[in-house]
């Protein structure tokens, strides 16, 4: 081959530059056949075997392919160019110099984005685990890419300037302080996704409320600096990962996974429709199946204290007697216990709250069995309709202002609004007489 070269270098003496020329020419094919060969053969025999292995099925091995080797197969050029460019004749020292390092920083910023593919492979084939919401990994993949591309910055530094890259980390101890000012929010951020990846505190698919956010939504989302929250208007809120962790919100997995989601709803009722219950009235409402048990525990029990009451002479006044009200309650209470859409493991309660000026508040309180949320509206608004309409079978009213439409009155020697004679409405007319 020296032969070869020696006189193509004595034929071409007239003309020093044809010969560095085709040097040159020859190194630059020598290096794209090098990543011809690269890429057409050892990618497909690499390809094969990994379609041999368990690392993920074939669409691991398309990402693989299509993403990752690819970036490391153009190393193989740079290399060939960085050996072989000394060898070309004339060429000034320092271009050499200069092509020498731009080949070295083209290798290593080429195989930080070949990881950097890789470690999002990993996080995609990780997420398609079933317990990957548990536990996501995206947070601290993207803490060793900023990681590594902070070194990748530091050795293209040291390569263009002609340091050693231990002298520049070295130098860089000086500036950790501003460096943590810099990096204040990762930092911050990485602190607070280690801890909710710990503590499962939030996963992906969790219902979370953030009023201070306007997040009231799903989680789709977990990175290092911020979670995604698709909310029910279907916008999109993005909150600080730190903000999990300093301010206060809610998580609705709880419910999701106790089997029950709470209806805590009050029926306002008209106190003055509030009443004793004559006993033919009583027997009425033993058409009621739900009520036969309480009807008749409340007969012993009343029995029992009035009988005692008669024996000592005391007036029939103090008797203690049924109420409309009371009854209702225990109907509502049975009708709640028998329902088939109530989590009958969970609180129960059917309870008067404090009277206010829009009347007496009765109050549900329980567990849908069925924490779904169209279907828990649809038992909620069952179990209210049912309520509302048997409310008069108890001679109870619903307490509800009056309407503000307007009044048509009409005086009595006046003129109507149509310019004939006008009168009062007979309901003016009779209270006028009395």
């Amino acid at each position: 081959m020296q032969p070869h070269l020696e006189r193509l270098s004595d034929l071409l003496a007239p003309y020093p530059w044809a010969y560095s020329a085709i040097v040159l020419a020859a190194l630059c094919l020598l290096a794209w056949l090098a990543n011809f060969i690269t890429k057409r053969i050892l990618l497909r025999g690499l390809g094969s075997v990994l379609q041999r292995t368990s690392l993920g099925g074939a669409q691991h091995d398309r990402q693989v392919r299509l993403r990752v080797i690819p970036r490391l197969a153009n190393i193989v050029p740079a290399l060939v160019i960085s050996a072989g460019i000394a060898v070309v004749p004339d060429l000034p020292p320092q271009l050499v110099l200069i092509v020498e390092r731009l080949c070295q920083i083209f290798v290593v910023v080429t195989i930080a984005l070949a990881i950097s593919r890789a470690l999002d492979v990993v996080n995609r084939n990780y997420e398609r685990r079933p317990d990957a919401h548990n536990k996501p990994i995206k947070g601290y993949l993207q803490v060793a890419k900023i990681v590594m591309f902070v070194l990748v910055g530091i050795s293209v530094i040291a390569t263009l300037i002609g340091a050693k890259f231990l002298h520049i980390v070295t130098g860089l101890g000086a500036m950790t302080a501003v460096l943590m000012l810099i990096f204040q929010d990762t930092i911050l951020s990485l602190v607070a996704s280690v801890q909710i990846s710990n503590d499962g505190r939030v996963r992906i698919g969790d219902w979370i409320e953030m009023p201070s956010q306007n997040a009231d939504g799903d989680v789709i989302d977990i990175a290092l600096h911020t979670i995604t929250v698709r909310n029910w208007d279907r916008t999109v809120t993005t909150v600080p990962t730190k903000k999990l962790v300093s301010d206060a919100f809610k998580n609705w997995r709880p419910m999701s996974e106790g089997g029950g989601r709470r209806i805590k709803r009050a029926l306002y009722l008209d106190q003055r429709s509030v009443r004793f219950l004559a006993a033919d009235e009583i027997a009425r409402f033993r058409r009621f199946v739900l009520l036969d048990a309480y009807l008749d525990r409340k007969d012993q029990e009343l029995s029992d204290w009035n009988t005692a009451l008669a024996a000592r002479g005391a007036e029939p006044v103090n008797h203690r007697r049924v109420t409309n009200l009371g009854t209702f309650r225990a109907y509502v209470e049975h009708y709640l216990r028998h329902h088939a859409g109530i989590n009958q493991e969970l609180t129960l309660l059917v309870r008067q709250l404090q009277p206010t000026e829009t009347g007496l508040p009765l109050e549900i309180y329980c567990f849908t069995a069925d924490t779904r949320w169209a279907v828990y509206e649809g038992i909620q608004s069952d179990i209210f309709d049912h309520l509302l309409a048997i409310l008069p079978e108890f001679d109870l009213r619903v307490f509800q202002a009056r309407s503000d439409a307007p009044m048509d009155v009409r005086l009595q020697g006046g003129s109507s609004a149509a310019g004939g004679p006008a009168r009062a409405a007979p309901g003016l007319e009779d209270a006028r007489a009395r």
